[in-house]
């Protein structure tokens, strides 16, 4: 009993030293961050998040309200990336305002709102990654597929994707409040690469095994559906044409791909260079700015207008929800 005592008491004393740094630390941000005037960022990533939050609600209603895209998986899923998307650039938006404006933020409310900015991520991430299964299950067992993923199972497969994608950050969000008990009420800078930077060796090993391994395992998945992919369909002429729609979708969903995995690899790296006291501030400063008010949004930028214009069902449900209007309206007029 007393060894656990002693080893409680330590960790308590760590955790209070590293919130000191973490505070020193988010004063130095906030100093960088006016100097080098990073809040001209605020102006890309205002018109990003706008043109994202201005389509995604759209696409989301014409998944919603219409009966037959409902019960499609891959509409589902698509659903699901653009709910996971608004919630993550509203949240991003807040944090990126009250950083660069000073506007301290309760720590319950920083690492609530840091730890849903996560979860979001994650699981836009795990839905992209399960929307090339679902295109690798649909070409590879075409008479099966309605069998294999029926709507009613994959509205329970996305519960697990929120589920697992929430488990661990609200876990450590749990974990820090129960040690933190003089840590200070407010933060200057809320980010969730300080939020971090704060803990101790052994949490930090946990984080990059938890980033590490689901990423290894995304990326060994989306890599082993397209190959089986390529190998399976080469044989029928769709690849032979340079412009085939098969060749421009692979394209397309790649950049995607890559556009919605690089902001994480960025933070990976962001992680090491916190850790690293020989990196200079300004350094960290411009990375995370650049990764939060630019890279993290461009493939949610990009998302609801490729796919809008992609998918043959969204776009005629969408020209056939215009015309009614403007049949409407002629008819009031008239």
């Amino acid at each position: 009993m007393n060894t656990t005592q002693h080893l409680t008491t330590q960790f308590q004393m760590v955790l209070s030293e590293n919130m000191a740094a973490m505070a020193n630390s988010s004063h130095q941000w906030y100093d960088s961050l006016q100097r080098w005037h990073l809040e001209l960022f605020l102006i890309p990533a205002s018109l990003l998040t706008l043109a994202t939050l201005l389509a995604n609600p759209i696409l989301l209603a014409c998944i919603l309200f219409s009966r037959s895209l409902r019960q499609e998986t891959r509409y589902l899923l698509l659903a699901n990336t653009l709910a996971a998307d608004m919630l993550f650039l509203s949240l991003n938006l807040v944090t990126v305002v009250c950083n660069t404006l000073g506007v301290a933020m309760l720590r319950v409310l920083c690492e609530l709102v840091s730890a849903v900015t996560a979860v979001a991520y994650c699981c836009a991430v795990l839905t992209v990654t399960l929307k090339v299964v679902d295109t690798y299950v649909a070409v590879r067992w075409p008479l099966h597929y309605h069998d294999l993923l029926p709507p009613a199972r994959t509205r329970k497969i996305l519960v697990g994707v929120w589920l697992l994608a929430a488990m661990y950050p609200l876990s450590l969000v749990i974990v820090m409040e129960v040690m933190e008990d003089n840590a200070p009420q407010r933060s200057e800078v809320c980010l969730i690469l300080i939020s971090i930077g704060k803990m101790g060796s052994e949490m930090m090993v946990g984080v990059h095994i938890y980033f590490t391994m689901g990423a290894v395992v995304c990326t060994l998945l989306i890599l082993y559906c397209y190959g089986r992919l390529y190998w399976v369909t080469k044989t029928q002429g769709i690849w032979q044409s340079r412009y085939s729609r098969a060749r421009v979708t692979l394209l397309a969903h790649g950049v995607l791909l890559l556009l919605y995995f690089s902001p994480g690899l960025v933070f990976t790296v962001e992680l090491v260079l916190y850790q690293r006291q020989e990196v200079s501030q300004d350094i960290r400063v411009w990375i995370n700015t650049v990764n939060m008010c630019m890279l993290m949004l461009l493939p949610r930028a990009c998302a609801p207008y490729l796919y809008g214009l992609w998918y043959r069902d969204i776009s005629d449900t969408l020209l056939a929800v215009l015309h009614r209007r403007r049949r409407l309206s002629q008819v009031t007029v008239a």
